[in-house]
């Protein structure tokens, strides 16, 4: 079992230690350039814990060898981790983007969001600070909200004025304009965005219309991907 450990270490090892290269080819010349001295300075520290487990423990050779190599590697994927910690967290993003629909990678003002598996774009957005869950509506002309996510997000449902005709799934309805004050997502983020308030009972999830789409520097649909830009 021990051996079986080791060995799956040893993989996980490599494959993190090329994972990180490849991103940061800074790194292969840093190995390029180690100081002879250090490396030399490190062998004889790893020898000598290895004269000092076999004089301590009295083990067979190749078990104090396996447990030499089986703490080495250890030491050596925390170092990796905590060395490139920054990088293994946006590969870390971009995998849980892929599993949980909504979840977004932000890089400075761009944000991609991978396809649910119905096919469409479930996003989480803020608004007013309150997490909102939408799907990509292009062809809705605003940002709709449902009355959940309105209260969510502070809005007064007692004063509000259903005067806007809106055609949904379910037939013609009535809406309420309002403006957000903030709709975020990611690294953009949209002030004073017009919006709707649908009726109760009319809609069952919030639309991510144009209203907010327009405001962006761009957006497009690239392959099985969501890609928006807003303006630096």
């Amino acid at each position: 079992m021990r051996r079986l450990l080791l060995i799956l270490l040893a993989i996980l090892t490599v494959a993190l230690l090329v994972l990180v290269l490849r991103q940061n080819e800074a790194a292969l010349a840093e190995l390029a350039h180690l100081d002879i001295s250090e490396r030399s300075a490190e062998i004889a520290g790893l020898v000598l814990a290895a004269i000092i487990a076999l004089s301590l423990f009295r083990r067979r050779f190749s078990d104090v060898l396996e447990s030499v190599l089986l703490w080495g590697v250890i030491a050596l994927l925390l170092a990796l981790g905590y060395t490139y910690r920054f990088e293994l967290r946006d590969v870390s993003e971009q995998v849980l983007a892929e599993f949980i629909p909504g979840r977004a990678i932000s890089k400075g003002r761009t944000v991609e969001i991978a396809r649910g598996g119905r096919g469409g774009f479930s996003i989480t957005m803020q608004v007013n600070g309150a997490r909102i869950p939408m799907v990509l509506d292009t062809g809705a002309s605003s940002v709709v909200l449902t009355q959940e996510a309105a209260k969510a997000a502070g809005l007064p449902l007692e004063v509000l004025n259903y005067s806007v005709n809106v055609d949904t799934a379910n037939g013609r309805a009535r809406a309420a304009p309002v403006t957000l004050d903030r709709m975020s997502i990611g690294g953009i983020t949209e002030r004073a965005v017009p919006a709707l308030i649908a009726q109760p009972g009319q809609l069952r999830v919030s639309l991510l219309g144009m209203s907010f789409l327009n405001r962006l520097e761009s957006w497009e649909v690239r392959g099985e991907r969501l890609v928006m830009r807003g303006y630096p």
